[in-house]
């Protein structure tokens, strides 16, 4: 596949390390060659639709859930399985869904039994609950209130059915952000759930001298409720300025 400049570049051969390569470049030859001249789209399923172009041409989109958060297993296996039938093409969507983008139909049925045998979450496209887009949580950030992938797990495991089979009135978005930072797409979901830290933390004196930096855990605190407690070589947090 050739490799795309996009217009602003001045230098046609210039390649530089300094941010993402275009989004051209990564395109199925079906979608390069019918780029903005598609005629109509239906949902066959619902983990699967076909995009019709007013040349004919099809390409079909088959839809699976992830965990957000992937093992390098995983993404390997995910990029086999496209390999394997889509010819090396897949993307993710802007709430983890993983969709294989098949240009040949009788590959179709093949990589849905395959996705099933190796039970992949297939749905979520149309009246449905999407994947749950989510926050870091514990396994990434410092200051989170809840672990999100636990939380998005539990709401998963309740709503699946609702993603594989089951119809809603309309599409539903769920979200979940760890702490009031809200780093998620909780802003612009359907149904949000935010962590919040209800009691004052908790201080492992005995440890904070050799774990911690004084300077810096109390430039941490926007409300300036943690101080030195010297006699202890450690801090203290005035509850009344606390916000948890």
């Amino acid at each position: 596949m050739p490799y795309v400049i996009p217009d602003v570049v001045d230098v046609k051969q210039r390649k530089t390390d300094i941010g993402p390569p275009h989004y051209k470049n990564f395109l199925p030859p079906v979608i390069q060659k019918n780029y903005g001249d598609w005629k109509t789209h239906e949902i066959l399923s619902p983990g699967l639709m076909v995009h019709i172009a007013n040349s004919g041409d099809k390409i079909w989109t088959v839809r699976v859930a992830s965990p957000r958060l992937l093992s390098t297993d995983t993404l390997r296996d995910i990029a086999d399985i496209a390999e394997k039938y889509c010819g090396g093409y897949f993307r993710f969507t802007t709430r983890n869904n993983v969709e294989f983008l098949v240009s040949d139909e009788s590959k179709v049925n093949p990589l849905l039994d395959e996705l099933k045998a190796k039970k992949y979450m297939i749905g979520g496209i149309g009246s449905r609950v999407s994947n749950i887009v989510h926050t870091q949580g514990w396994i990434h950030c410092h200051s989170a209130a809840v672990d999100a992938s636990a939380l998005v797990k539990a709401l998963m495991d309740e709503f699946a059915d609702y993603f594989t089979t089951k119809e809603t009135p309309n599409k539903v978005r769920f979200a979940v952000a760890c702490c009031t930072n809200m780093c998620g797409a909780v802003h612009c979901s359907d149904i949000a759930f935010v962590g919040i830290h209800r009691k004052l933390p908790r201080i492992d004196h005995d440890n904070f001298k050799n774990l911690c930096e004084l300077p810096t855990t109390m430039a941490a605190c926007p409300t300036a409720a943690i101080t030195p407690d010297p006699a202890k070589k450690s801090i203290k947090i005035n509850a009344e300025k606390c916000m948890y």
